[in-house]
């Protein structure tokens, strides 16, 4: 088992220190946090050991999970990877693109790996259909959450809208060809409602709604190919699956049969393909001790968590144009 130690003892630092006591491929040994209250409230709690300073945990562990304010990711990350030391990051992987890249950089210098907690990749209802999105066309995302001001550090990019932004560059293999975006502060100094369109150069079009100032929680994505369409619910884990196939009298389905203006028949199939409940984030933060185990490429690696920060930052950059 790898030894693990968690930065950060808030809202979703509990939910990691939780989880890994659970999991049968890290030995949790305890957590930093600078906010003393916090910690002494959790190890009492949770019956976790507290470190009052980041490097005595970095020295008892191999990996270190950082779950503190995006703030300090650059600060923890290195510290962490100075000492050879593999990182977990929680999304955002910081708040530049160029501290991404210097937390990339050494990584690599020294020898270890890293991995951007964007969650929404194991998320069940996703992996269900990740196989059958092979050339998307269209694809509409709407993230929308009740107002917390816990995650106000951040704009609503960086807090909701780049789970989107992440999902869609795991789909799309294609440049990007432009961005346009627009967004309000309702109730913090941040844009809290943004609707960014990313064109690509292949021709598929993204649009993108997140807000964190709605009266209900929504996460959907909609996406649309030639052959299918593909309708995402991550918060319930459910999909929905239309394919699209010319008229074939030899088919032995029952399809339902439509005709164009041209006279041309198309068969539509309707598909439910099996999705296996887990918990994503136990999941994700396992994925990557398997990675450390096996060596390999982890399965959100921290070039990618930078390549979501750079579009993420530049729909701000487009917004603080507005």
């Amino acid at each position: 088992m790898l030894k693990i130690g968690v930065f950060g003892a808030g809202h979703l630092g509990r939910i990691h220190i939780n989880l890994l006591n659970s999991s049968k491929k890290y030995k949790l040994i305890g957590f930093y946090d600078p906010d003393k209250n916090s910690a002494n409230k959790l190890n009492e709690e949770d019956n976790c050991e507290y470190f009052d300073s980041p490097l005595k945990l970095i020295k008892e562990v191999d990996v270190i999970d950082i779950v503190s304010p995006t703030s300090s990711h650059l600060e923890m990350a290195m510290l962490a990877i100075d000492n050879k030391k593999h990182v977990f990051i929680e999304k955002p992987i910081s708040y530049s693109v160029n501290d991404a890249k210097k937390i990339i950089k050494n990584a690599k210098k020294n020898n270890v790996l890293g991995q951007v907690g964007h969650v929404e990749r194991f998320n069940p209802a996703f992996k269900a259909v990740k196989n059958i999105i092979t050339s998307p066309m269209f694809i509409e995302c709407h993230r929308l959450s009740e107002f917390n001001p816990r995650g106000t550090d951040v704009s609503v990019i960086l807090d909701l809208m780049i789970h989107d932004i992440d999902i869609i560059l795991n789909l799309v293999n294609s440049n990007i060809k432009s961005i346009e975006a627009s967004g309000v502060s309702v109730v913090s100094k941040s844009p809290d409602i943004c609707n960014a369109r990313i064109l690509f150069e292949s021709g598929c079009v993204a649009n993108l709604t997140s807000s964190r100032i709605s009266l209900k929680k929504m996460r959907k994505a909609r996406i649309f190919q030639k052959d299918a369409y593909i309708s995402i619910d991550y918060l319930s884990k459910k999909v929905e699956v239309v394919k699209i196939k010319n008229n074939s009298k030899a088919s032995n389905d029952m399809p339902l049969i439509i005709q164009n203006a041209e006279g041309e028949k198309k068969q539509i199939y309707f598909e439910n393909p099996p999705i296996i409940k887990s918990n994503a984030i136990l999941e994700e933060l396992e994925s990557f001790a398997d990675s450390i185990k096996n060596n390999t490429k982890p399965y959100v690696s921290l070039e990618e968590g930078k390549n979501a920060l750079d579009i993420a930052n530049r729909i701000i950059s487009k917004i603080n144009q507005q």
